[in-house]
């Protein structure tokens, strides 16, 4: 199904989010320190450049026309996983290889979840396209 208009940049946006799960969860699996090291700063750098843009916006703008039409749970399931991810990314500096594996399993299924389940509801509550 083609993606409402106003869901498209941010989806099109998780596949970036997606690629950078499977390269931090193939780092964290590697048993190579210098991998581990090098992913972990990339997704320091990504989180901030990309995917920290992108809750703002699902936060100021999806998320309260959600809360408005009655998908409480949905909306505190996206912003328990954006703190939580947050939160892990602070983590990261210094880590080690089991944090950069759950910071790849927790985005990893955050984007599923909001590609399957938010937004497909989103998309049923938004405006038929013109």
């Amino acid at each position: 199904m083609k993606r409402h208009q106003t869901l498209q940049d941010l989806s099109r946006e998780h596949h970036r989010a997606l690629k950078l799960a499977l390269d931090a969860r193939r780092a964290a699996t590697s048993g190579d320190p210098g991998k581990v090291a090098a992913a972990i700063a990339s997704c320091a750098e990504l989180f901030s450049a990309e995917l920290e843009p992108h809750f703002i916006i699902e936060e100021s703008s999806l998320l309260p026309a959600m809360a408005e039409a009655g998908e409480a749970a949905l909306v505190a399931r996206t912003l328990r996983e954006h703190a939580e991810l947050r939160a892990l990314v602070g983590r990261l500096p210094g880590a080690d290889a089991p944090t950069l594996q759950r910071f790849a399993e927790l985005l990893s299924a955050h984007v599923r979840f909001e590609e399957r389940e938010l937004f497909e509801v989103a998309q049923q509550r938004l405006e038929p396209q013109a």
